[in-house]
């Protein structure tokens, strides 16, 4: 019987999420189909009830419904409840599971793709949104030496950062970024408008010697973040789209069993 699987989002016409689960599924053959499922805004929660209705055995959730998905579980696994966002649903009888996969793929397309390394590296994190919260467990859980989340509105990134230090082992700073200072071995960028050009202004010498720098949106030409990086003497620059397989790959595991092998998938995205 085929297993039915599904995105939520509004909107979610442009997700790549069918391709990359359709291309895993094929590895071994697996009965699989995934679909886009555009949920209202006002009733997150029927759409999950029609998924389950149809037979459905589980889903990716994105913008904007990943803090409603965490609300619906019965039960979430630690990374999802220190994000306080779901981004992967799955049933256990009548139980709705919620997992938070986005830390743990960016940190494996980090890591092990790209071969860059968070251990011991003073980190910068621009942003202080949903994205970032999803991912600051997995990256401490990497023993960076320090890291600093910068925003445009300096109190959220104190908060989150606040939020975050309690039982780290590295320091976690939170700042403005109209008075961003010091040097970083890894920048992130989780400043999603920075896709469309509007990056805001950030101040020369914030990257060390032999920095790198990862945009966590992705695109078929070079990001803005990337082109500053750049421009700025990066040793290596990259996008988010291994992060988009690496954590699809985390959620596809929970749901089947099986890890699928990453690298095609991302060389067939990239075509």
């Amino acid at each position: 019987m085929t297993a039915l699987y599904c995105v939520f989002g509004n909107p979610v016409a442009h997700s790549r999420s069918p391709d990359i689960h359709h291309a895993f599924a094929a590895q071994q053959g697996d009965d699989l189909r995934y679909e886009k499922r555009e949920a209202p805004l006002g009733d997150f929660a029927g759409a999950v009830n029609a998924l389950r209705a149809d037979g459905g055995l589980g889903a990716n959730v994105t913008v904007p419904f990943k803090e409603q998905a965490y609300q619906l579980c019965g039960a979430v696994t630690e990374r999802a409840d220190l994000a306080g966002a779901v981004n992967t649903l799955w049933w256990e009888g009548d139980q709705l599971n919620g997992d938070n996969t986005d830390g743990a793929g960016l940190v494996t397309d980090i890591r092990e793709n790209l071969g860059w390394a968070i251990q011991g590296k003073r980190v910068l994190v621009l942003g202080a949104g949903g994205a970032v919260r999803g991912v600051m467990g997995p990256l401490l859980a990497e023993k960076p030496t320090l890291v600093r989340v910068a925003n445009r509105t300096r109190e959220k990134a104190e908060i989150l950062a606040r939020q975050f230090m309690d039982g780290s082992n590295s320091p976690v700073l939170g700042s403005g970024l109209e008075n961003l200072m010091g040097q970083f071995d890894l920048v992130i960028n989780a400043i999603s408008a920075g896709l469309h050009g509007d990056m805001p202004d950030l101040p020369d010498g914030l990257l060390a010697e032999g920095a790198v720098a990862y945009d966590m949106v992705y695109g078929s030409e070079p990001t803005p973040f990337m082109r500053w990086a750049q421009q700025q003497g990066a040793a290596a620059t990259a996008d988010g789209l291994g992060m988009l397989v690496e954590q699809a790959a985390e959620a596809f595991a929970l749901w089947r069993g099986w890890r699928p092998d990453t690298a095609p998938v991302m060389a067939m995205m990239r075509r």
